[in-house]
């Protein structure tokens, strides 16, 4: 459970600025007497300093903080500390920039817990639900090496490129889903909305309808009378679908193991898997963190159970002397070239360096099968939404036809 955040207040103020001139504005800060020290700071003379509200860090008014807003905030500070700017000032200049209410409250938390003697590690490690346990290790490391702007660059990096692998995978689930959707959506509309009007037209017909019709006739009729349960259904489905995935570790389990499985979503997640232990891996042991430890943040980074009992299988291989290749091989889950190359690795000295292109060779190929599975879905997408939608249209011109044998 995340530390209950310090409030920070936003203030109006009036005065004026460098040159002189009348200005006005908004600045965040614990108290009044920090936003005038703030405003004097940036070369403003505070004439009239006001508040204006006071929330909370997560205060329901903001856009909720994303692991995209991390990785972004991570890559401001990182810029800034190469620049030569101290800590505690980079910190406000990145929270002044930010657009976010809760991330702007965040970084200006921090920026307190920093100037009041903690170090940044410790400070971020209050918000577990922003700074994860392999994140706050990174910075401890980069604190202690002396070497904190290249950590915060590293990490930045790492998260970037897990966001845009997370990213890649969601498009490709995405867009088949919300097409189906759509054309499930206006087939439930033609059944109860257009097909009824047909039925009232049909009735004077004075012949036989045919089969087909009859048939889509009787499920609009079926959909007309019991379309709410049906769509209660839907939503009871889904919402004990979510439920049991969270709380159930068995079913959970169950579903990672068989998506993998699936015909061509399965060779994509599992690239994907390779990519970010591959991503987790390199950026940990770079960063000095010894290989075990360095395997166990990989499994957790991991998403998958497949994936994560391999590595802490890797890992308790490792700890008993073998070499990373061997252990990754007992697994049988990694592809030959990914053994090899770690290997070479190995032997070359340059395991992250190889590490990183790995992951980075994956990443591609999960790009390039997204773009290809878009493209190869894009038609049997249509062929299916034609057959449903198509189908209805034709069962009700069906009866037209006969209309001049009739008459």
């Amino acid at each position: 459970m995340a530390t209950k955040a310090k409030k920070i207040i936003t203030f109006t103020w009036s005065g004026l600025d460098k040159s002189g001139n009348q200005s006005k504005g908004k600045i965040d800060a614990a108290s009044l007497a920090e936003a005038k020290a703030l405003l004097r700071r940036q070369g403003v003379a505070p004439r009239k300093v006001l508040k204006e509200s006071n929330f909370s860090l997560f205060s329901a008014r903001g856009k909720p903080i994303k692991p995209a807003d991390i990785a972004f905030f991570t890559r401001q500070v990182a810029t800034m500390l190469k620049a030569g700017v101290p800590l505690i000032q980079g910190l406000e200049i990145v929270a002044t920039g930010v657009e976010k209410d809760a991330l702007k409250k965040l970084i200006f938390t921090i920026r307190d817990s920093v100037n009041g003697g903690n170090d940044l590690a410790s400070s971020m490690a209050k918000h577990p639900l922003f700074f994860d346990d392999l994140y706050c290790s990174l910075v401890a490391a980069g604190e202690q090496s002396g070497a904190l702007e290249t950590m915060l660059e590293r990490i930045a990096t790492y998260k970037e490129k897990l966001e845009s692998l997370k990213a890649k995978i969601k498009k490709a689930l995405t867009y088949p889903t919300a097409v189906l959707a759509v054309g499930m959506i206006v087939s439930v509309i033609l059944l109860v909305k257009v097909v009824p009007q047909f039925q009232s037209i049909f009735s004077n017909f004075g012949a036989d309808l045919p089969g087909f019709t009859l048939l889509v006739l009787d499920m609009s009729i079926f959909v007309q009378e019991w379309w709410w349960i049906m769509g209660l259904s839907a939503v009871l489905f889904f919402y004990g679908f979510i439920q049991l995935k969270r709380r159930s570790v068995k079913f959970a389990n169950f579903l990672d193991i068989l998506i993998l499985k699936l015909p061509v979503l399965g060779p994509i997640l599992r690239k994907a898997v390779i990519a970010r232990f591959a991503r987790t891996l390199s950026t940990t042991f770079a960063a000095g963190v010894p290989l075990v430890e360095a395997l166990d943040s990989a499994a957790g980074a991991s998403g998958n159970v497949v994936y994560r009992d391999a590595i802490l299988q890797i890992r308790n291989a490792v700890s008993t002397g073998q070499t990373l290749q061997n252990s990754m091989l007992m697994t049988g889950v990694f592809p030959n070239m990914v053994v090899q190359m770690i290997a070479i690795g190995e032997e070359a000295g340059s395991l992250d360096s190889m590490l990183d292109k790995v992951a980075s060779f994956y990443e591609e190929e999960v790009d390039n099968a997204v773009d290809n599975m878009s493209s190869l879905m894009e038609p049997f997408i249509m062929v299916i939404l034609g057959t449903i939608v198509g189908g209805l249209v034709v069962a009700m011109y069906l009866p037209i036809f006969k209309l001049g044998a009739v008459v």
